[in-house]
């Protein structure tokens, strides 16, 4: 409560609670409840976006590059190309470069 601290005391009676809440202690940081779910995986061909695909936070770079390979958005970019190499940094984007 150090920046409205009459406002937070009246909310904080209103809430229900019997203690003041300047007697409350800090919020405890817990690190698995601040990760994130899901990321969005940017797919791009030659360095050009072509995809965005939500997947879950812990998908490998296996994974990745299969779905990636799988969206028909990304199919249509690599349709009749010779994919010549294929970037995936965990957490970032999934490029394919093609001829």
């Amino acid at each position: 409560a150090p920046t409205a601290p009459h406002l937070a005391e009246e909310l904080w009676q209103r809430a229900g609670h019997e203690y003041s809440i300047h007697n409350q202690s800090w919020p405890q940081w817990d690190e698995e409840l601040a990760r994130d779910e899901e990321i969005t995986l940017v797919v791009q061909v030659n360095g050009k976006l072509r995809d965005r695909i939500t997947v879950p936070a812990s998908i490998t770079e296996a994974e990745a590059r299969q779905i990636a390979l799988e969206r028909e958005r990304v199919k249509a970019y690599l349709e009749g190309k010779e994919i010549v190499k294929t970037i995936c940094v965990p957490g970032g984007p999934v490029n394919f470069v093609v001829r």
